[in-house]
């Protein structure tokens, strides 16, 4: 969902976010293309997608002029598979 206040757009975002075998932190914002990050630490990684989100907004709508719509967050669901 978008609001508008005082000229300025607010966006919420879904992040998935994952732990590699390495113990790094993925955080994934599905909504916008290309966009994710790494990091140590969680609050290192929040970090880090404030400034990821920040700048595929800028790339999105600057440079593509593109609306940016947003899926509506349902849940997350951990399938297993066995084969």
């Amino acid at each position: 969902m978008v609001k508008t206040i005082q000229k300025k757009k607010i966006y919420n975002f879904s992040v998935i976010i994952e732990k590699d075998e390495n113990g790094y932190f993925i955080g994934i914002v599905p909504d916008l293309r290309g966009c994710h990050t790494q990091a140590k630490t969680l609050p290192e990684l929040y970090n880090r997608l404030k400034e990821a989100v920040s700048l595929c907004l800028e790339v999105e709508e600057g440079l593509f002029k593109k609306e940016i719509k947003q899926n509506q967050f349902i849940g997350v669901q951990q399938l297993e598979f066995v084969k």
